[in-house]
């Protein structure tokens, strides 16, 4: 057995005697914590926790964390890191006066992505994906889950998948995976949509069950995507080959998309730039998660999530980075949690909740992740020196993340291969 001990920690940060699976409402300003504090982690797992009056003497291995925080690492629950190439050009046609619409109806958008990917072999998808990857978690993310959706073909979606499938067997973290065939309508199909929704639940479900390369099934429930009626199929479909329901909801207007989720028992509604009393009556109704990307917001001049009125409401919100190449290219879940509470008004100690237990709980990882708990996943990270918690959020422009611990070892990042 091997032991790493983390001596001399300023604050240790959602370390909790009494896991909770999740942290809903006002609950979700309380952040447990114990100063001048020791971690002890024995082989992958967290062993001990306490002030230092009663730190153990020895351990294989001793860090020195005098000035600094440790934290559970990060819990991604929405990310689209499979993909094929940037989309820059799109993003100075936004600054040019186009909206995220108008370039989608010209075939950009995620139906560029699409045609890219459809293009790029599974190994290139794969390097790619594996040095995004590697990226997040040299930024404390320790939970991930990755999407599809760039494909809209058979083939592509397929393949995706394979990419998602190869990295779960190299990453040092949990990936979770979610088929999102039913992202956008191609181009082909815009005027027999309905044979593109048959592709989806009639082909592509089958082959991705069969596979066994998917957790979760996501569609795109918005306004120019896929209306309430072919959602709704599409997820009961995906309940019949066993993946649990995931969906992007209410970003361009107000949908019906977080009405049909919880109605179909989904895991969580992401997105939710556009809520209302009634999106927020029918969260309160069942027990979907409310999922924020503030990212996006940012990047598209689009309006922020009510993220106050959420909690406010009692709702469980989760914060997540929608690392993707058109409307979110970032995964340094630190500027989201930032972004949470300049933009939407959160708490420094609500989003770091939204962002660590919150997010393992979108992911179905609450057991393992999410936080400092004796027996959980010693994916943790240490801070640079900083003066509080909420300097994290007003420091947003730095990377607070010093030392990356996964599977109680200090990661450090691949070196590329020689060429």
């Amino acid at each position: 057995m091997s032991s790493l001990l983390i001596r001399n920690i300023k604050n240790l940060v959602q370390a909790e005697t009494t896991p909770r699976p999740v942290v809903k409402g006002a609950a979700m300003q309380e952040l447990p914590q114990v100063e001048n504090a020791f971690l002890l982690i024995e082989n992958d797992r967290i062993a001990a926790f306490g002030p230092m009056e009663k730190c153990p003497e020895r351990a294989d291995s001793v860090v020195d964390a005098t000035d600094r925080m440790v934290f559970p690492s990060w819990c991604d629950s929405h990310t689209h890191i499979v993909f094929a190439a940037s989309r820059e050009e799109e993003f100075v046609d936004r600054i040019r006066g186009l909206s995220y619409e108008e370039i989608a109806e010209r075939g950009g958008g995620i139906l560029n992505s699409a045609r890219r990917l459809q293009q790029t072999s599974e190994d290139a998808l794969f390097e790619s994906a594996r040095q995004r990857l590697e990226e997040v978690v040299g930024f404390g993310t320790g939970a991930i889950e990755i999407k599809s959706g760039y494909g809209l073909t058979i083939e592509s979606e397929l393949k995706m998948l394979r990419v998602i499938r190869r990295l779960k067997a190299v990453s040092p973290i949990p990936i979770k995976a979610t088929f999102l065939g039913a992202h956008a309508i191609p181009m082909e199909y815009k005027q027999r949509r309905q044979e593109y929704v048959d592709l989806v639940v009639q082909k592509m479900l089958p082959q991705v069950a069969a596979e066994g390369l998917a957790d979760y099934c996501d569609v795109f429930c918005d306004r120019g995507f896929f209306t309430v009626e072919e959602t709704e199929r599409i997820l009961q479909a995906g309940w019949m080959y066993g993946l649990k329901p995931k969906i992007h909801a209410n970003e361009l207007d107000y949908s019906g998309g977080v009405q049909v989720g919880v109605a179909n028992h989904a895991i969580s509604v992401d997105h939710l730039e556009y809520t209302g009393d009634a999106e927020i009556e029918a969260l309160k109704s069942g027990h979907t998660l409310p999922t924020l990307l503030p990212a996006c917001a940012f990047f598209l001049g689009i309006p922020y999530g009510p993220a106050r009125k959420m909690i406010d409401a009692g709702l469980p919100v989760v914060l997540a980075s929608d690392y993707n190449p058109g409307s979110a290219p970032i995964g340094r879940m630190a500027f989201i949690v930032a972004l949470a509470c300049i933009k939407m008004k959160m708490l420094p100690e609500e989003a770091i909740n939204a962002a660590t237990i919150n997010g393992a709980r979108a992911m179905e990882q609450e057991a393992e992740y999410g936080s400092i708990a004796i027996g959980k996943k010693a994916n943790v990270f240490i801070t640079r020196p900083i003066p509080s918690i909420a300097h994290i959020p007003y420091a947003f422009g730095l990377d607070p993340v010093e030392t990356v611990i996964v599977n109680g070892n200090i990661w450090h990042k691949p070196a590329p291969p020689l060429v």
